[in-house]
């Protein structure tokens, strides 16, 4: 890979993932609530996430979803029943009965349930989707061997994403102090939720 691509890659990817989206959120949020030590495991999964899709798209399935508008549009149909779903149930989540949790407490939620969370919502991340099934296979020469392409573009991602995401995590645990009112806690949930039916509305609309 030359120093040109992957210069290229990198500007484009880190505009891309800086971009706040659904990750960014859940990140954020997570943070906010749980504490940055928390929602290390949300990021982690968002980054999983990514790297599912980037093989998948490495193998060739990137390209079979570009050339079958009935598979990606199944797709991008699923993942947007996904963004709604958490949307709903963010506008439904009781938890600001209670004051905003903090790292230390023993009832914040498991690591790997935060984990599957941020992975799933990774995994539906329209930015992402579009992404790696349109332009990630852009990026690799194929006139060249594809395992050491496919690591560096690999490393490159998880390196940024996991920095991004993780700054907005920590972004959202500095917020936490304005949101230890239960009202402003409800205001977030509903906020959260409607961005979050509103992306997965959007994402419907474009796989129409």
């Amino acid at each position: 890979m030359t120093l040109h691509l992957w210069l290229a890659y990198t500007g484009v990817i880190a505009a891309l993932i800086a971009i706040p989206g659904p990750s960014a959120l859940i990140s954020m949020t997570h943070g906010l609530r749980f504490g940055r030590k928390h929602a290390l495991a949300t990021v982690v999964g968002g980054v999983l996430a990514a790297m599912v899709l980037m093989t998948a798209s490495a193998l060739g399935l990137g390209a079979i979803l570009a050339a079958s508008t009935t598979a990606f549009t199944i797709l991008k149909v699923v993942g947007a029943a996904y963004l709604v779903w958490l949307g709903i149930s963010a506008w439904r989540d009781n938890s600001h009965e209670t004051p905003v949790a903090t790292p230390e407490m023993e009832d914040a939620p498991g690591a790997l349930r935060l984990f599957r969370k941020g992975f799933m919502v990774g995994i539906s991340n329209p930015k992402d989707l579009l992404f790696f099934a349109a332009l990630f296979p852009n990026f690799i020469d194929a006139s060249q061997p594809h395992a050491l392409q496919f690591a560096t573009l690999a490393i490159t991602w998880a390196a940024l994403d996991f920095s991004i995401m993780f700054s907005y995590a920590c972004a959202g645990r500095r917020l936490s102090g304005l949101f230890s009112n239960p009202k402003r806690l409800r205001m977030l949930n509903r906020s959260t939720g409607s961005l979050f039916v509103f992306a997965g509305g959007a994402l419907a609309i474009s796989a129409k």
